[in-house]
């Protein structure tokens, strides 16, 4: 009787996410093969250039050990709110843009979350079923890093995915781990919507000049290798790292520079690339 209770349970939490996610047009999940490439950086200031395109746009935040979004969006204070039928308000940083990420949920930003993975997969699966993201345009999760339990929970619980979004670094070590996310996708049948190289040469505050830190164009050339589309490019500016920190996503704190002029390109190539897919 009891595992037909849970099968139950599990087979009603998949009507709440399927009922959740249909009334959301597009939903899209950025991963990374390792850490520290950005990733997260990506993902809001791509929120906010979807926003700027008079879209309504959620983001979910699925990195249950190292939740960043919430110190990038500004929203450390702010706690997800409860509503009629166990519902869950999600946080709205601005008008038309609702975040949601167990940061909100924590005691403290000290509060570490010791969990093995049914535990994710089950905050992952409330997330998605139980909070009110209501009528979105896009829904923008950010994964934590490699190919492990949450990124690989959401896929299974949004089989009608639009696709994955692959950031990386053009060093070696970085593309060496995109090809494996690559690889995740196509093993799940998850269209992969592109590759971004983030941090591909350093923008000279004093001249305007270009290094290349970490080398350059092996984003471009993982993309052409597994025939998956390239994005673009995002160097490395300061002004990234104080926004950032500051709680003020870039393309919004610094609208007028290329840099954000080019997250808004790869954010229309992003919804191009979405729309010539569902005509097809």
């Amino acid at each position: 009787m009891k595992q037909v209770n849970t099968s139950s349970q599990q087979d009603k939490q998949k009507e709440q996410i399927k009922e959740r996610m249909d009334i959301i047009k597009h939903k899209l999940i950025i991963i990374s093969g390792k850490g520290g490439v950005g990733k997260s950086t990506v993902a809001v200031n791509l929120a906010y250039s979807l926003l700027f395109q008079n879209r309504e746009v959620g983001i979910l935040d699925v990195d249950i050990h190292g939740p960043s979004l919430a110190k990038m969006l500004g929203i450390e204070n702010f706690r997800l709110g409860a509503s009629q039928e166990n519902s869950v308000e999600p946080v709205v940083v601005t008008p038309h843009l609702k975040a949601v990420t167990i940061a909100s949920l924590l005691e403290s930003r000290d509060t570490p979350v010791i969990w093995r993975g049914p535990l994710k997969m089950k905050l992952i699966a409330q997330f998605l079923g139980n909070v009110n993201w209501g009528n979105l345009d896009y829904l923008i999760i950010d994964s934590p890093p490699g190919t492990g339990d949450e990124p690989l929970s959401v896929a299974q619980l949004i089989p009608d995915m639009d696709g994955v979004i692959i950031v990386t670094t053009p060093q070696d070590v970085a593309l060496l781990d995109s090809r494996k996310s690559v690889g995740f996708a196509k093993t799940l049948k998850v269209p992969v919507i592109g590759i971004i190289e983030n941090m591909s040469g350093l923008i000279c505050p004093h001249c305007g000049g270009k290094i290349d830190l970490f080398k350059t164009g092996g984003g471009e050339k993982t993309a052409k290798d597994f025939e998956v589309p390239f994005l673009g490019r995002i160097p490395i500016e300061p002004s990234i790292v104080n926004s950032t920190d500051e709680g003020k996503p870039f393309v919004q704190a610094y609208r007028e520079t290329e840099t954000a002029k080019l997250m808004d390109r790869i954010a229309m190539k992003i919804m191009e690339r979405i729309k010539n897919k569902n005509q097809k």
